[in-house]
């Protein structure tokens, strides 16, 4: 009988404060010259890795490596400032929020993740890692390329934003967009902010 798979991923909660930041953001886009779907606010977080098609059965062992993990990590000082896109302005796809700050401790523990995760068959990512916080998407094909000027140039204050606990979640696909689930959470020994 094949392993029942469930698409799971490890991210960090973000602040409620990027709520209102998606909603100001959001009001710089004409919806009449182009669609942007909007991240439901319970499902922004900033993702550390993507896991994949993940079998019940490793969620033990997933739980474990992300406890040893945290046994060695301490709070991380982030802020979320500035805005950018993937891939390209002129035909975005991924609308976020920057992340800055203690961003070489933040790749530590992404490396961390990816390397324990790595020979069990959870492979590392190719492309280098990126920390951004998704706020919206645009689907193709569509009548109109949004117009993001306004959203790259928008600036606003520096959110605070610390990081002491990661999780584990998984994404279930539905029709009208995805169901998020914590599986776990793991909070860093550590904390000293």
């Amino acid at each position: 009988m094949a392993p029942n798979l469930i698409r799971t991923f490890v991210a960090v909660p973000v602040p409620e404060s990027v709520f209102d930041l998606q909603n100001t953001l959001r009001s710089t886009i004409d919806p009449k010259k182009g669609k942007i779907k909007w991240v439901r606010r319970d499902q922004l977080h900033l993702t550390l890795k993507f896991i994949g098609d993940t079998p019940e059965s490793s969620f033990g062992d997933i739980r474990t490596i992300l406890d040893e993990i945290v046994n060695k990590t301490s709070t991380i000082q982030l802020e979320i400032s500035g805005t950018g896109c993937f891939p390209k302005k002129e035909r975005p796809r991924v609308l976020w929020a920057g992340v800055t700050g203690e961003t070489d401790r933040l790749l530590h523990l992404v490396d961390d993740v990816q390397s324990e995760l790595d020979p069990r068959g959870f492979f590392k990512d190719e492309l280098d890692y990126h920390p951004h916080i998704t706020l919206g998407r645009a689907r193709y094909p569509q009548k109109h390329t949004p117009n993001i000027s306004a959203f790259l140039k928008t600036e606003y204050s520096p959110i605070p934003f610390v990081i002491e606990k990661i999780q584990f979640i998984s994404s279930e696909l539905f029709p009208n967009g995805p169901v998020y689930t914590i599986l776990s959470t793991h909070f860093f020994k550590n904390n000293s902010v």
